[in-house]
């Protein structure tokens, strides 16, 4: 299963519940992404592709350079397709409580104020930079017969999502 949705939609959260939901590894492509100093990993692609070689497993995050070795061993799709005010003030949030708590993310990387705000690479910038982008990318690839294959289920609220999840949780132990 893949979960994918703009930045600060909730993906790693919801996909971990949903890996022990249905009893698979989760596998988190930004933690296989970054390294120190936020420094892409040269071994980012092999990573993934070890990790998803099992029967079951729940992968989340947008990475095009691994799309073609991670899509087609999945079977569904889960879109968090939240609007740009939603996704925005979930960024904000979780960065200013990763900033606040220093917070240590992947590789020992921390987000820090200057960065947050004062700098191209700031997570709010990238969010407002690619949400349209987004949506008309994974609109796009749900309508192709390329992954045809995949079973695509696509919230637009995270009241949604969440009732979705609980009832699997539920159903599934």
């Amino acid at each position: 299963m893949l979960v994918i949705g703009n930045s600060a939609a909730g993906k790693s959260t919801l996909a971990r519940r949903l890996a022990r939901a249905v009893g698979g590894p989760h596998i988190e492509l930004d933690a296989l992404h970054w390294g120190p100093n936020w420094q892409p990993r040269e071994d980012f692609a092999r990573s993934v592709d070890e990790a998803s070689r099992g029967p079951r497993w729940v992968a989340d995050g947008n990475y095009s350079s691994v799309r073609q070795a991670l899509w087609p061993r999945a079977t569904t799709v889960v879109w968090l397709n939240y609007s740009l005010p939603r996704t925005f003030w979930r960024g904000l949030r979780r960065t200013a409580h990763r900033w606040l708590t220093r917070q240590e993310l992947w590789s020992g990387n921390r987000e820090s104020i200057r960065t947050t705000l004062f700098s191209r690479d700031s997570i709010l910038w990238w969010i407002l930079a690619t949400h349209a982008n987004r949506r008309r990318e994974f609109a796009s690839l749900r309508a192709t017969s390329e992954f045809s294959q995949l079973t695509w289920i696509e919230f637009t609220s995270p009241r949604l999502a969440e009732e979705w999840l609980g009832a699997l949780e539920a159903s599934c132990g």
